[in-house]
């Protein structure tokens, strides 16, 4: 008997796509199972109407728009979670709008981590093909040349010539280590799995540590901001956004609020003493909680976080490129040079 293949999961942005959908719609006075079916009718793609067919049968057999979503079996606990309180608390169109806007900053953060680590890596693919073409097929024309001429290459180009021969011995070995590293590219950045494995090795590099840990915060202050503004208490959304965090760093800091909450302390105290935000941001949620906007201060803090967060990205992006480029140029100079510099030189003695 075979078994049953899980659905595949939605991406942030089809999530937000969604989630944008449905608010327009419950704002305009749309009932959710109505609103399903009106996405059913317009959708063009045959995998998002089976997803939404599925939605249309729950919600006409009676069941809430939560339970629908969570038997689709392709939205995540967090959308699940937020579905139901909405219901409970009436603003289903205030939930679906936030969720919209959370997923949209999610899909940015995916966005800028790909970018800041598949160029590096694409550049480091290149400067490898480029050496191997320089020492495999580039340098033994060069040895035919010097061999006719009656001399022999530099140390430097001779060993690199015998590191070609020794590369075109064992090119099938090179082949298959070329293969496995672009299997593990595309399960890095394609397989859920490997995008989960991906960001713990980020979280354990030294180079990237501090910026997974950033991510991981504005990844925080995000969910929070749906919490609040649905009217959730701190407390309860404290423990939806644990369920968001990927490190075990923000699940314990995170852990550790929950438990001086129960303590006693108030929201802004415990976010303080827990670590999660700098004294600064600490600040921020604290004149927020006394002045009653607790919900617009975490807003801001979200939005400042991000903004530091897309700082931080792209000025590693601007180390990591030129430094690729510069040794990528010197490699290929030094290669070049160790075999041009004699070849004039003996082209000027028979001149």
């Amino acid at each position: 008997m075979s078994s049953i293949a899980k659905p595949k999961k939605l991406t942030s942005s089809e999530i937000s796509t969604f989630c944008k959908q449905m608010s327009l719609l419950l704002k305009a006075g749309i009932t959710p199972m109505d609103g399903i079916d009106i996405l059913e009718k317009d959708t063009k793609d045959s995998s998002g109407k089976e997803i939404l067919k599925s939605l249309s049968q729950v919600l006409h057999s009676g069941e809430t728009f939560h339970v629908a979503l969570e038997m689709s079996g392709v939205f995540p606990d967090y959308v699940i979670h937020m579905a139901a309180i909405g219901e409970e608390s009436g603003n289903m169109d205030t939930v679906m709008e936030s969720l919209s806007d959370y997923y949209d900053r999610e899909e940015n953060i995916e966005s800028s981590i790909k970018s800041a680590v598949s160029y590096p890596l694409i550049m480091v693919f290149m400067m490898l093909i480029v050496v191997l073409v320089l020492v495999t097929k580039v340098l033994p024309i060069f040895q035919q040349v010097f061999t006719q001429l009656g001399t022999t290459m530099s140390g430097f180009a001779q060993s690199l010539l015998n590191l070609g021969n020794a590369l075109n011995r064992y090119s099938v070995v090179l082949v298959v280590l070329l293969v496995v590293a672009a299997v593990l590219f595309l399960y890095f950045f394609a397989a859920p799995n490997g995008k989960e494995n991906f960001k713990k090795l980020m979280q354990k590099l030294s180079m990237t540590k501090r910026l997974m840990l950033d991510i991981e915060t504005e990844r925080f202050a995000n969910g929070m901001v749906l919490t609040l503004s649905s009217g959730m208490d701190t407390f309860e959304g404290l423990s939806l956004v644990q369920k968001l965090a990927s490190s075990d760093t923000m699940k314990e800091k995170i852990e550790n609020c929950r438990n001086l909450i129960l303590d006693g302390d108030s929201f802004p105290e415990a976010i303080d003493k827990s670590g999660i935000f700098n004294s600064f941001y600490s600040r921020m949620i604290m004149v927020g909680f006394q002045s009653g906007s607790m919900d617009q201060s975490m807003k801001q803090v979200s939005e400042r976080i991000e903004k530091d967060t897309e700082k931080r990205i792209y000025s590693l992006i601007s180390v990591i490129e030129p430094t690729l480029v510069i040794i990528l140029s010197l490699i290929v100079g030094m290669v070049l040079l160790s075999v041009i510099l004699p070849l004039m030189g003996i082209m000027s003695t028979i001149g």
